[in-house]
């Protein structure tokens, strides 16, 4: 494997870190910015809300930039927008800063695949790929509790200062090491894009992983105060909890992979979210022992991300039915639907946080994924239905 393929890891690594630490420091960056736990926990949706919109909109209007052009552009937008959190004199630039890093997350990773595997060859394509998405993996393992862990000793500033230093890295090493003359795809119009949300097949599965993702992020934006609030944890033990998380995390994610290629992308979604909503309702319950907390949360991280692999399975299947030129279009949207998840997640747990109470949010999650699983079904018994046959005039 080329060394490139390190810089691209690299990123992928920084840019996991950045949008997923600031759920441990929730509880000290509403401290320092004078603002309640639900403002802060709204930087979660607004990260969100900048992937969801800079992964199809930004990648198709640089579809038609060089690939290498590309990537330096949107990890020089990435270092300066972590360089903006860094010095954030308030709440509202921190919040145009958070904006700033989404839309590069989504650039990224929508043209991340085309510029791995076009580093090697075509055997050795999905390798590549695997190797680029272990910097995300490793990002939830280490990168966010070991940024909790900077942030909470040094000041939450210093996170994303590291960050962004780490970003700055990988722009350095994909500017040396990336080839000018990578291969160009065919240009990603707009209209492809609305076409496929044409589609309701593909739509309905868009409103599973939007509802599946996002009744997640209603507890899981929050967890940091549940477990120092409600199970009594320090804020450094926190940060420890949190790598018992990103584990699982990993963990959930091959265990998902495999469930889909044994039962189907609908078999294996009904029994992660059926799990999901059964942790996020315990939740409700052992939050309030220690021990409880723990044991749940490691279980959660395998549920929570174990759906990404049906999910993204799930939509290349019926894409090639249904929009059979259009497939990585909508592969990219599911991508974007995961993130609008995210936003409504965490903000939906915001206002439930401010309304009603910080362990209202398992609960509420666990009837919105619940609300995914039926979706689910509905869409595999919709898989069952005979095509219709056209009818001779």
């Amino acid at each position: 494997m080329p060394v490139a393929l390190l810089a691209l890891t690299l990123s992928a690594f920084a840019i996991g870190t950045t949008e997923f630490v600031i759920v441990g420091l929730i509880p000290t960056m509403a401290a320092d910015l004078g603002v309640s736990v639900p403002s802060a926990g709204l930087l979660v949706s607004l990260y969100a809300l900048g992937v969801a919109i800079g992964a199809p909109v930004l990648t198709a209007l640089t579809s038609r930039w060089q690939r290498k052009t590309v990537l330096l552009s949107v990890m020089t937008l990435f270092v300066l927008g972590n360089l903006l959190a860094w010095q954030a004199p308030g709440y509202n630039a921190l919040v145009i800063a958070r904006l700033l890093t989404g839309l590069a997350h989504g650039v990224f990773f929508s043209i991340g695949s085309t510029v791995a595997t076009g580093l090697v060859s075509k055997d050795k394509e999905a390798s590549a790929i695997a190797i680029m998405f272990t910097g995300l993996t490793v990002a939830l393992v280490t990168g966010v509790p070991l940024g909790t862990y900077i942030g909470q000793l040094f000041g939450w500033q210093t996170t994303f200062l590291v960050v962004s230093g780490l970003g700055l890295v990988a722009l350095i090493g994909s500017a040396l090491l990336i080839p000018a003359n990578l291969k160009q795809p065919p240009a990603a119009k707009l209209s492809d894009q609305l076409k496929v949300l044409t589609q309701p097949r593909l739509l309905l599965v868009y409103a599973i992983t939007a509802l599946g993702y996002g009744g997640t992020f209603i507890a899981f934006t929050y967890l940091a105060p549940i477990l120092e609030q409600i199970s009594g944890f320090s804020a450094s033990l926190t940060g420890a909890i949190l790598l018992v998380y990103g584990v699982s995390v990993a963990i959930g994610n091959i265990w998902g992979g495999k469930l889909a290629d044994r039962k189907g992308p609908v078999g294996a979604l009904t029994l992660i979210f059926t799990g999901l909503a059964a942790v996020l309702l315990a939740l409700s319950l052992t939050a309030y022992s220690q021990v409880g907390a723990v044991l749940t949360v490691l279980v959660w991280g395998a549920f929570a991300f174990g759906n990404v692999p049906g999910l993204q399975v799930y939509v290349v299947q019926l894409a090639q039915k249904y929009s059979p030129n259009a497939v990585d279009v909508a592969s990219g949207l599911n991508i974007a639907a995961f993130n609008v998840g995210i936003a409504l997640g965490a903000w939906g747990g915001g206002l439930v946080v401010e309304h009603s109470g910080l362990m209202d949010t398992p609960w509420i999650g666990a009837l919105v994924v619940l609300l995914a699983l039926a979706l689910t079904r509905l869409s595999g018994r919709l898989d069952q239905r005979p095509e219709p046959v056209a009818c001779a005039a």
